[in-house]
């Protein structure tokens, strides 16, 4: 097998090497949401904006069972090829992308049918902003079978260290939709409906590239069709590690849809300034997400080849990386709050609201990177069920303090960034508190 295994040299190196390209590809996937939100903002009408903001946590829903599925399957994957087991890394690959493109073309016309209830009464979207919502959302809906191929294409490839190629595709796919944004919303006009498209046709290129590319440059995946099979065994086990990391981003999404609706009832300027600030926060979220998802690779391999040894000291190295990382940014967002709104043409209340906003999670998702490490270690070990607890607990703190203190004279409406603080604050406790247990540990093997 031709692939980069990160079960020798130093742990850090190793680290390093694999979690720069995916921060890279996480910024340049930022810039495209970001250019996509900055163009509707500057060039739709002034609902356009509002309305896109409003269907974020409902993808995010939709995308759950492709993040949680290809990363279970990537784990499998990873810890085979750990094992220098070629036929395993072969077979529950075959089945992953089976399993993940069936569920896209499900999910896919889910989405159009659902979408119209969906926005109406569990967001409760404005009358003024219902129809673009329900439009942006339909479109985009119609292309979730290619995220849902693009996921297990890149969770395979990371599972066996290659997580430069897709870097590659992140840039291809974040120029094009960038490109076609410009010329949908700004030249021809269609408001939502031009960004929604540009998304659909840019998810589609970079399936494409993922595709090609895995079958080129890796033979153990140049598939038969009848290697495309739901092996009931490698669908089990896929499923049986890839459930609780689902199930974390379903329970994520439904927890920001919650926030959604307070945010909702503030009115435009706060739905324009909250889109606008969710935008931002995801950049200060990069070094921690890169760094969940190489360590689960990073601990996969390591575990599958009997290190355990390697995973403590690289979780060690990798905490100090993800720190610096995220101070680094969190301090360039707390000097420059005032030029970040502005990319947003927000009015002057919401730009009010988004100046709080942004520097209140520029100190408050610094907890967050005090622990998510652990989180892709313990999906690496296997353990992806424990995230998934820490992800309920948090955030049902985070809805339970919203609709608490959304009207409270001492908080008010500043707990809609706030709320970070109390929801962080606990998943750093119940996580480390779990390692130190070493609980963990327990029943750790190649699944």
């Amino acid at each position: 097998m031709k692939g980069k295994s990160m079960v020798e040299g130093a742990p850090w190196k190793s680290i390093v090497k694999f979690a720069l390209p995916v921060m890279f590809g996480s910024l340049l996937q930022q810039l495209y949401n970001t250019a996509d939100t900055a163009i509707v903002g500057h060039y739709g009408n002034k609902t356009a904006l509002p309305a896109v903001g409003t269907t974020g946590s409902i993808a995010f829903l939709f995308l759950a069972i492709a993040i949680g599925f290809s990363a279970g399957n990537g784990v499998l994957v990873a810890q085979y090829y750990g094992a220098k087991n070629e036929e395993k890394v072969r077979s529950n690959a075959a089945t992953g992308i089976t399993l993940l493109m069936v569920l896209g073309a499900i999910v896919s016309v889910l989405g159009i049918i659902a979408a119209k209830p969906i926005f109406k009464y569990i967001l409760a979207v404005p009358s003024e902003n219902l129809n673009q919502s329900i439009l942006y959302f339909r479109i985009y809906a119609a292309g979730l079978i290619f995220q849902y191929g693009y996921n297990i294409f890149s969770s395979i490839l990371r599972s066996v260290g290659d997580s430069l190629a897709t870097l590659l595709f992140l840039m291809l796919s974040s120029v094009i939709n960038v490109l076609l944004d410009l010329l949908f919303v700004a030249v021809f006009k269609w408001d939502v409906a031009g960004a929604a498209v540009a998304t659909v046709i840019s998810q589609f290129i970079s399936f494409m590239a993922a595709y090609l590319y895995m079958r080129k440059k890796y033979s153990v995946f140049r598939f038969q069709w009848s290697d495309y099979n739901l092996d009931r065994d490698n669908v089990f086990n896929t499923i049986k590690v890839g459930t609780p990391i689902a199930l974390q981003m379903i329970v994520i999404s439904c927890g920001q849809t919650l926030i959604q609706r307070v945010v909702n009832q503030f009115g435009d300027a706060m739905m324009a300034s909250f889109t606008a600030a969710q935008r931002i926060e995801m950049y200060i979220n990069i070094p921690c997400m890169a760094m969940q998802t190489t360590m689960a690779t990073y601990a996969g391999q390591n575990i599958g080849a009997g290190r355990l040894d390697r995973v403590k000291k690289g979780l060690r190295q990798a905490m100090v990386i993800n720190m610096v990382f995220t101070l680094f940014i969190s301090v360039l967002i707390w000097i420059f709050p005032n030029a970040i709104t502005q990319l947003f043409n927000l009015n002057a209340q919401a730009s009010i609201y988004c100046f709080d906003h942004l520097r209140t999670i520029a100190l408050v998702n610094l907890i967050l990177a005090m622990y998510i490490p652990l989180f892709g270690v313990y999906q690496g070990a296997g353990h992806s069920m424990f995230p998934m607890i820490v992800a309920i607990f948090a955030l049902s703190v985070r809805v339970m303090v919203t609709y608490l203190f959304r009207y409270s004279t001492f908080l008010g409406y500043s707990i809609i960034w706030w709320n970070s603080l109390f929801g962080f604050g606990t998943g750093l406790i119940l996580t480390w508190s779990y390692y130190f247990s070493k609980r963990w540990q327990r029943g750790i093997k190649c699944v």
